[in-house]
């Protein structure tokens, strides 16, 4: 026969009186799903980090494939690690317009660098609303099989509409004439300024001048226009087009990489 402890459950453990509970009180409710949420957010967050290095190859792959796409080095099953050893990567000091090993050009991230207050600095003149530069930024040659330059590679972001697109705009060997330009990440509204993914819209880049005679930066994004620096604005997607010709008309002028173009064609890179 159960002794008076047994039935009295003030008496009996937190467990005890916790299964005596009915099924649908409200203690026990939330008791359960408290339990099973901290259960939860144990399992997504172990999974969070044991996913976190195979999620940043990942990021390091979906940007050597942009890189090798305007580069026009990418096939569809290409080895990606294979076809990308003939792209030489460079740091570039922004505030001199040259070459610097500062930092392991095959460690460094440039959008973390603009996040450091000691690596970056705030531009004067924003048009491309992005707050604050790295002063060191990362760069892309292609070569011929004699060493000379084919290619050049600029990695470019700015503010759209609803998100800052990051992309990259390869040049001829002149420094001026554009042979590709893609963006590789942004939020841009589907159907209206994620139509900067559009092949259609990224033929039209192909061949047209970053600078206009006197070396002024002359390439622009509008609807209205024509000739060799003239780009058909997005339809539809006016603020989305407008970013991204601030963005180019920063990123290649005396803020950005014009310095750099200038040395490199002077051969004092």
């Amino acid at each position: 026969m159960p002794n008076s402890q047994e039935m009295n459950p003030q008496k009996q453990g937190l467990l005890a009186r916790f299964k005596a509970m009915p099924l649908d009180s409200a203690p026990r409710t939330i008791t359960v799903a408290v339990v099973l949420c901290l259960f939860c957010s144990m399992i997504v967050s172990g999974a969070a980090v044991m996913l976190k290095p195979q999620q940043q190859l990942n990021k390091v792959l979906d940007k050597k494939v942009n890189i090798l796409k305007v580069a026009g080095l990418y096939e569809p099953g290409v080895d990606v690690a294979k076809a990308f050893e003939k792209i030489e990567p460079r740091l570039v000091d922004m505030q001199t317009g040259k070459f610097t090993d500062a930092y392991d050009v095959n460690t460094y991230d440039q959008r973390t660098a603009a996040k450091d207050p000691s690596m970056s600095f705030e531009p004067a003149n924003d048009i491309a609303s992005i707050r604050n530069q790295a002063k060191v930024a990362s760069v892309y040659l292609l070569r011929d099989d004699a060493g000379k330059i084919t290619r050049i590679i600029l990695p470019v972001h700015g503010y759209g509409l609803w998100s800052t697109l990051y992309g990259f705009i390869a040049l001829n060997a002149d420094g001026n004439e554009v042979s590709a330009f893609r963006f590789y990440e942004h939020a841009e509204t589907p159907g209206l300024g994620a139509e900067v993914d559009n092949p259609k819209w990224m033929a039209l880049w192909p061949g047209k001048q970053v600078y206009d005679l006197d070396g002024d930066v002359a390439i622009g994004v509008n609807k209205a226009g024509s000739g060799v620096h003239h780009i058909d604005a997005l339809a539809g997607a006016t603020l989305t087009s407008v970013g991204v010709d601030n963005l180019i008309k920063f990123w290649m002028g005396e803020q950005g990489f014009k310095p750099f173009l200038e040395n490199l064609k002077n051969g004092d890179a």
